[in-house]
């Protein structure tokens, strides 16, 4: 029994425990005008980042065909997968659990499971790389089926907004909302857990950290904790500072999101993806 890791870019893993852990991904896409970027290949994190703000037209991104997903399955079935564990992000922020769901009933080659992570960032990420260590140990599909949905009961996902301005541009929000909040000093802060997307406002930047501070108390102690960021490696290392009281010893990771999230976050986001202690949260 050899089962196979599949995810999508939005995962935010580093490229060395993708490596590590044998784990495919699949490219979504980031669009610009005409031009169409692979997210991670054709376009670097900041190089987005940077020429973002200048973008004439706003960004928009997308899943790639069913028939890429398809392809990856039966690639993988030719290398020796006997099963294979599609995970990505929630449906309740993308179409791809659902492109990868037509892909699976396509496939006849080998038994392909997709599986809504209900998350987003390393929030996925972390469900990744537990998959990929079970399944490198032997365990069952079902087995790592309820490893995942037991971690996803103690997985959260908040980050706080720098400005609402590619919210709006991407058509997330109306634009007068967008407006008045830049007006007011509004600072969204999104919270993301077992597939809730809910939202908090907040006035200033001071008091959006404060607030981040106070949801990584609320969650803690914690198995494993990510600081997520947007552009804005400066304040996100000052917020590590903080913070580090509250974090495990070793295994944190410092990533940047991708820019299929940060098309219509923007830049300035920080944030965490963390998983609370079972002991304590169970």
């Amino acid at each position: 029994m050899t089962i196979k890791i599949v995810t999508d870019s939005t995962c935010d893993l580093p490229i060395a425990l993708v490596k590590m852990h044998a784990i495919t991904v699949i490219p979504l896409f980031i669009i610009v005008g005409e031009k169409q970027f692979r997210d991670g290949i054709d376009l670097s994190r900041q190089e987005f980042y940077e020429r973002l703000p200048q973008f004439r037209s706003s960004p928009t991104t997308a899943a790639p065909g069913p028939d890429i997903f398809r392809q990856t399955y039966e690639r993988l079935a030719a290398e020796g997968a006997t099963e294979i564990l599609s995970i990505h992000i929630s449906v309740k922020l993308s179409s791809t659990v659902d492109i990868a769901r037509q892909a699976a009933g396509e496939t006849s080659v080998v038994p392909v499971t997709v599986f809504d992570s209900r998350q987003l960032s390393l929030g996925t990420g972390f469900e990744v790389l537990t998959a990929a260590k079970a399944a490198a140990q032997g365990k069952s599909m079902q087995e790592i089926i309820q490893l995942l949905e037991q971690q996803i009961s103690r997985t959260h996902v908040f980050a706080a907004l720098d400005t609402l301005e590619f919210l709006r541009r991407s058509g997330r929000m109306n634009a007068a909302i967008s407006r008045l909040g830049e007006l007011l000093q509004i600072k969204p802060l999104l919270k993301m857990f077992d597939g809730n997307p809910t939202a908090e406002r907040v006035r200033t930047r001071k008091k959006a950290v404060k607030r981040l501070v106070e949801l990584l108390k609320e969650a803690a102690p914690f198995e494993q904790v990510a600081i997520l960021h947007s552009h804005t490696a400066d304040r996100a290392r000052a917020l590590l500072d903080e913070v580090k009281p509250l974090l495990p010893d070793g295994n944190l990771l410092f990533e940047e999101i991708t820019p299929v999230l940060g098309a219509h976050l923007g830049p300035g986001v920080m944030g965490f993806a963390c998983i609370s202690q079972e002991s304590e949260r169970s």
